[in-house]
């Protein structure tokens, strides 16, 4: 029972696999939505003035593609709809926050944004699973 615990994979397609992959997708999704995507819609002086400071050209687009990845992406990641394009736009947002707006920042500012990263190129790489609105749609 302990080895079973300790060292069995979890079946790909089995339940418990499924709920957690569902679990992590709806949580992330949820969480980027709305504690990081809510507060950026409309952008504020501040965040256009930091997209500013990153050079990117017309930052009052730039910002309000950054919230929109965040609020939009972070809902239709949650409920696994259009999820391998939501997740890439996320991951694009977080790679910037990451590596652009604090890139001079101590690890623990820039952590967040990095484990969003990561969860997001997974969901970009692997789909949504089979509870999601996607896999609704494809049958």
């Amino acid at each position: 029972m302990i080895k079973k615990l300790m060292f069995k994979t979890t079946q790909e397609n089995s339940f418990i696999n499924e709920g957690g992959i569902t679990l992590l997708r709806f949580a992330a999704g949820i969480l980027m939505a709305g504690l990081h995507g809510s507060g950026k819609i409309p952008p504020s002086e501040q965040l256009i003035g930091g997209v500013t400071g990153l050079g990117f050209p017309a930052p009052a687009l730039f910002a309000w593609l950054a919230g929109i990845a965040e609020l939009l992406g972070g809902i239709f990641l949650a409920v696994g709809f259009m999820t391998r394009p939501s997740a890439f736009f996320i991951a694009v947002t977080m790679f910037v926050a990451a590596f652009g707006r604090h890139l001079q920042d101590p690890w623990s500012v820039k952590e967040l944004s990095v484990l969003y990263l990561v969860i997001a190129i997974f969901f970009a790489l692997r789909g949504a699973g089979r509870w999601s609105v996607d896999n609704l749609i494809k049958k």
